[in-house]
């Protein structure tokens, strides 16, 4: 028997499940008092009553109309609370809960536990200077200010009373003796406190003030206790979680083994369809009484995880959920990838030979105007993303984003340059410039190669060259911008193909920082002898080819470093 225990429960919405929760409680020993909110219709009232009219440990106190924030709640408990120590004189222990409330611990665990700490009040009460995690603007003006509008039912009033409150710069006079303290409504106090609290002779002068203190029910009886409790215990015994704006988690089925975890006595708010719980912890079991402490702090961890989750995301997800604000996101993308520019004009096959040393994916130009190149030309590839260029175009943002998130695990590389989609303003550079997972490798003016081995007209391939090679250099202007957190390398095409091999085996020991195997030898050059010979000529017709670095005129051929010791 737990006589020495008793519950007020608020209740109004979830009839059914607070009904079950009240049996619980009242069969194990313990009387309840129950305030049912004025607003439930009769025919809900009566049916809810009479489910648990054959417990006369069930009372029911006389109903008060609740709005959220408000004085209502505080006059339900103290209704509650009043007929609960009149009509039950052994009991030491008052415990506020909710009909939302489950108990996930034996009533008389909780009893034999609260018998070892007689004279604790257990009662979250922070002073409110001292409080950092009050959310909707409002700290200490909740005791200073006048509410005499239910912030929910007429928000706009509300949101002009604080306004013009601030405007001719109000503050209300807090009572003598008193240091207002906020914590949560659910607590669990003594006998003595409690009935202190309900009897002080100042009683009608703290509730002319705290009628317009905003949410009083969170600071009434937080502030009261500091005048009257022996010893005080700043925690609330029932488990409640809260996000990051304020708002309370709430528990369903998959959170069984996590509740159980926690050891703590009652949890709130729990999904009134969560049937797995209610069917779990209200279950009897002849089991030896445990004295384990509640341990709350044993499950903090995955709350503050899926609080950063929901605030920050995963890196390089995006969901219509939680659209992160541009520059803002939790990484642009989900793992690193790399870029080359002109490494695949210079090289025969350098896809083929990368994919090889490296084991890596790699790509063809997957914004190439035309179709997108993903290897081996697949059409369809990870995710489901079509090489279809009109669809890449509609957000080309988004499919690179979803190209890295759907292949996570495979290091993605592909070619990229001035020939490709470069977007609004080279948008796409700028995305892939300010991601911290790009590796960005560039030859400039390697886009003259494939003009020099295409044998098109002169005159046409000197006005490509042009403007190809101003798109470059507004390319290289955005890589070498101070807002640039890719990690980037450019080399001319004269100054890379003095020695391929070492910026190759840099590359190499970037991508495959892990693999056991040695770069051994450097894809073969494509043939360039005459290329000199077509920059000199670009000259003569005008266009002055600038990117290359100081080509030679003559034949290019590797040199001794092309293969690697």
């Amino acid at each position: 028997m737990s006589e020495r225990l008793g519950f007020i429960m608020l209740v109004h919405t979830g009839l059914e499940r607070a009904a079950q929760v009240a049996r619980f409680v009242a069969e194990s020993g313990s009387p309840v008092v129950i305030h049912v909110d004025a607003d439930v219709d009769a025919a809900a009232h009566a049916r809810f009553t009479d489910a648990l009219s054959d417990l006369p440990d069930v009372t029911f106190a006389r109903r008060h109309r609740c709005e959220w924030g408000t004085w209502s709640l505080v006059a339900a408990m103290q209704t509650a609370a009043h007929q609960l120590l009149q009509a039950y004189p052994k009991v030491q222990h008052v415990y506020a809960m909710s009909g939302a409330c489950l108990p996930l611990r034996p009533i008389a665990e909780l009893a034999a536990w609260l018998e070892r700490h007689p004279d604790t009040d257990f009662i979250e009460s922070v002073n409110v200077a001292d409080v950092n995690w009050t959310k909707g603007g409002l700290s200490e003006e909740r005791f200073s200010l006048w509410f005499p509008f239910a912030f929910k039912k007429h928000k706009w009033l509300f949101d002009r009373a604080v306004d013009l409150q601030r405007l001719l710069r109000v503050k209300r006079d807090i009572p003598d003796g008193i240091v207002p303290h906020i914590g949560s409504q659910w607590w669990c106090l003594t006998r003595e406190t409690l009935d202190l609290i309900l009897r002080d002779p100042l009683r009608p002068h703290y509730e002319r003030y705290f009628r317009h203190v905003w949410i009083p029910d969170e600071s009434y009886f937080q502030t009261l206790v500091r005048l009257h409790a022996r010893h005080i215990e700043s925690r609330s015994l029932t488990l409640g979680k809260f996000d990051h704006q304020g708002r309370p988690h709430v528990f369903y089925d998959d959170h069984l083994q996590l509740l159980r975890r926690s050891d703590c006595f009652m949890a709130r708010k729990v999904w009134p369809g969560a049937g797995r719980l209610y069917e779990h912890f209200l279950t009897r079991r002849d089991a030896p009484l445990s004295d384990a402490e509640p341990q709350p702090s044993r499950i903090d961890r995955h709350f503050a995880r899926a609080t950063l989750q929901r605030v920050r995301g995963r890196p390089g997800l995006y969901m219509t959920s939680r659209f992160p604000v541009k520059n803002r996101e939790n990484g642009k993308t989900a793992e690193p990838y790399s870029v080359f520019q002109g490494f695949a004009e210079v090289f025969q096959d350098f896809e083929g030979w990368l994919s090889a040393v490296a084991n890596c994916r790699v790509h063809g130009h997957i914004f190439a105007p035309h179709k997108v190149e993903f290897a081996g030309r697949e059409r369809v590839f990870a995710g489901g993303l079509s090489d279809s260029a009109t669809l890449r175009d509609y957000n080309p943002r988004a499919f690179l984003t979803n190209l890295v998130w759907a292949t996570r695990g495979e290091r993605q590389c592909f070619q990229y340059g001035p020939g490709d989609t470069q977007g609004n303003n080279h948008d796409l550079l700028w995305f892939m410039a300010t991601d911290s997972n790009a590796q960005i490798s560039v030859i400039s003016g390697a886009w003259a190669v494939p003009l020099y081995r295409s044998g098109r007209d002169f005159a046409e391939l000197r006005r490509e060259a042009a403007r190809l090679q101003r798109i470059e250099m507004r390319m290289l202007e955005i890589l070498q911008s101070p807002e640039v957190r890719a990690r980037v390398r450019i080399w001319t095409m004269a100054e890379f193909l003095e020695n391929p091999a070492e910026p190759l085996h840099t590359l190499f020991d970037e991508i495959a920082p892990h693999s056991q195997a040695r770069l051994i030898r450097i894809p073969d050059l494509v043939d360039l002898s005459g290329f000199g010979t077509f920059l000199q000529e670009l000259r003569n017709q005008g266009m002055q080819p600038v990117l290359m670095g100081d080509f030679p005129l003559g034949p290019v051929s590797p040199g001794p470093n092309h293969r690697m010791k």
